[in-house]
């Protein structure tokens, strides 16, 4: 596995986690925010292990506020940091694949705010929502060659840095099943994207949120709300 990141320190501790469990890994100083860098990366990672057969693309960080005081830069700071990396992975990986002519797959990571608004973060929601069509985008182009494209869109995880701002991540009232999800539950989801087990699923948005965005818009609905059937003006026959 080649692991590439803009943090070269971070990249190689996951390299060493893959390497101590028996696998082979290759860490890439790389910020495929720009295309030059995404096109080492595939160069580097083919080199290295000898050919590409999936792509995982998992970046993307806010910028807070109100869209009133939100600035251009906190636009362009989202844009270039949620969809610019699936734009260029799209062209330097879905070139090689196409070359190498054996298929392949493509995974990004979104998230719900890309399908609800996406309040006091828009810039990054409607980036977000972007990286979903640009998944359905390169799964048509790319289809011919037997490439899949996926997107999934997390809820609610527990990430360590999003934990530590929790008191309670193992209860979240706001998540019909009652927590937040754990990162291993969308890692799983990737991996069935990644393997032959998704065969024949491409151009999709997989959304894993604990039920959140299945439940009613306008809120819960309490018990002593659910109205009577037998009082209800009934059609006539």
């Amino acid at each position: 596995m080649a692991c590439a990141d803009i943090d070269v320190a971070r990249a190689e501790a996951v390299a060493d986690e893959i390497r101590a469990r028996g696998g082979r890994a290759v860490a890439i100083d790389a910020d495929t925010r720009r295309l030059p860098d995404a096109e080492r990366a595939v160069a580097t990672t083919v080199a290295e292990l000898g050919g590409l057969d999936a792509v995982v693309d998992v970046i993307g960080e806010a910028r807070w506020g109100q869209v009133v005081d939100l600035t251009d830069d906190d636009w362009d700071y989202s844009f270039d940091f949620v969809l610019r990396h699936l734009f260029n992975l799209g062209r330097a990986a879905g070139r090689h694949l196409v070359a190498q002519g054996r298929g392949g797959t493509i995974v990004s990571v979104s998230s719900v705010s890309g399908l609800a608004g996406a309040p006091y973060h828009a810039p990054y929601g409607a980036a977000k929502a972007g990286l979903m069509s640009l998944t359905r985008s390169l799964a048509i182009e790319l289809a011919p060659a037997g490439i899949r494209v996926n997107c999934v869109a997390p809820g609610a995880i527990a990430t360590p840095r999003v934990a530590a701002q929790m008191r309670d991540p193992a209860r979240y009232d706001r998540v019909p099943l009652g927590r937040m999800g754990q990162p291993d539950e969308i890692a799983k989801v990737v991996v069935f994207l990644t393997s032959e087990l998704a065969s024949y699923v491409s151009g999709q948005t997989i959304v894993v949120d604990g039920a959140a965005t299945a439940q009613f818009a306008i809120g819960k609905m309490r018990a002593d709300q659910i109205p009577n059937n037998a009082t209800l003006e009934q059609p006539s026959p």
